[in-house]
Formats: structure tokens, sequence, C-alpha cells
């Protein structure tokens, strides 16, 4: 059963360009992670709604060991500043108990 979060990030009027290239230039340093599965940076469809970053793990043992790594706490060390922030995001945990791929 994977271990799934999702990070909802509301990013201002402006800033969506610095706010994706930002991942772009991360993108690879989260895959060296054990029990790492995949990452996906969802740009919202519709204005106002936030970005998501998704996380899938092994299991939540695997998140947790990122979150108390060297490599996440370079990965976010130099944070936008407040202004790239429309209004104040979520983190969210899931396990998932169903999962398709075609």
């Amino acid at each position: 059963m994977q271990y799934v979060v999702a990070n909802r990030i509301y990013v201002a009027d402006g800033w969506q360009d610095t706010f994706e290239e930002r991942f772009r230039k991360r993108a690879g340093e989260i895959d060296k992670q054990p029990g790492f599965v995949r990452m996906e940076v969802l740009r919202p469809a519709k204005e106002g709604m936030p970005y998501i970053v998704q996380t899938h793990w092994a299991d939540k043992t695997s998140f947790d060991g990122w979150v108390g790594s060297d490599d996440f706490k370079r990965s976010h060390a130099n944070p936008l500043p407040k202004e790239a922030f429309s209004q104040k995001g979520g983190l969210e945990m899931h396990e998932a108990i169903i999962s398709t791929d075609q």
C-alpha cells in the first residue's frame, strides 16, 4: 500500500514561472530517496486553485526518512519569498487503498 503526500501550494500571480522552474531544477533529487515511487507537480487548470505537488512512497517510513534527510533540508533551504504565495497551502497525507494504471 503506497503512502501519498499532496502539498497544495497557492502561487501568486506573476510567480508561476519561477515556482515551476525551481521544481524543474530540483527534479531528480528526491528520486534518490529509499522508498520513493514518483512525484507529480500539477499546475492548476483554473485560476485561483493551488498547484499540487504529489509524492508517492512505498510507505510512511520512507516519507519520514525523506523529511529527516539532508537532501530534504537542502531542497527546502532557500524558499521563495512570502509574496510568491497568495494564501497558505496545506499538506495532506493518504494511504492508497486502490490504485490503477493503464
